[in-house]
């Protein structure tokens, strides 16, 4: 009897672990063994949200070619804003159409974090930034990235997306075009206005970003010391 307790304690204490869990670090990105809400269609694909974020994945490499190759600081300043634009579209829609899916949270962050990383690595090489920046946020996402291992053996695919996370994608998406805006008319007035207004956005986007990432950082630590281990990866009894 007493070993019947004892388990029953263990169990309730899971239980209740989970939950905390659930309250603190959003329980939808929790891996339930494919049991999906239907409330939300996490298995839809084909949506016009998640259109849009193919479209905008497959503008990246557009963005560089014309960045880089044939150095067309329009065009790619149109790639570059018609992706800032469709961030806001793709998310504003899914919220209107109820067209929400697992797939869509994954390709949206996802569209974000490539198109900042190639807006900075094609800064860099054109010396628009120091290089210096792009390694603190790259270097950010790679860390975060090295923690998905442990998020998963307790049961977690990803973290969701905090709020400060949001902002400072938000004022780099938007910094970056009027950067580009600003590097290839500083001969002009338009120019000597856009960069002021980029190296802000930048400036504030770059300590958000790295601020968001100590959350979340300090989220994987909570998860480790509190959220129990996935039942697949728990020792044999």
């Amino acid at each position: 009897m007493g070993r019947i307790a004892d388990g029953g304690a263990r169990t309730g204490q899971d239980t209740a672990r989970r939950q905390i869990v659930r309250a603190q670090v959003s329980g939808e990105n929790r891996v339930t063994d494919g049991i999906s809400s239907p409330a939300r269609g996490a298995d839809r694909i084909l949506t016009v949200p998640n259109l849009l974020s193919f479209l905008r994945l497959l503008g990246v490499p557009l963005f560089l070619y014309l960045l880089l190759v044939v150095q067309s600081d329009g065009w790619a300043l149109v790639v570059l804003a018609v992706s800032a634009i469709t961030d806001w579209a793709d998310g504003k829609l899914a919220r209107l159409l109820d067209q929400y899916s697992r797939l869509g949270e994954l390709l949206d962050p996802a569209a974000d974090r490539l198109y900042i990383l190639a807006a900075l690595v094609g800064f860099v090489i054109r010396g628009f930034i120091p290089w210096w920046v792009a390694v603190l946020i790259i270097g950010r996402d790679v860390l975060l990235a090295a923690t998905l291992p442990v998020l998963k053996r307790h049961g977690y695919t990803a973290l969701p997306v905090h709020y400060l996370g949001k902002a400072a994608t938000f004022c780099l998406l938007y910094g970056l075009p009027f950067l580009l805006l600003g590097q290839s008319t500083k001969q002009y007035t338009i120019g000597q206005v856009c960069l002021p207004i980029a190296y802000a956005f930048i400036a504030w986007g770059t300590v958000m970003y790295l601020w968001a990432g100590a959350i979340y950082l300090r989220q994987v630590v909570w998860i480790v010391r509190t959220c129990p281990l996935a039942p697949k990866y728990r020792p044999a009894a």
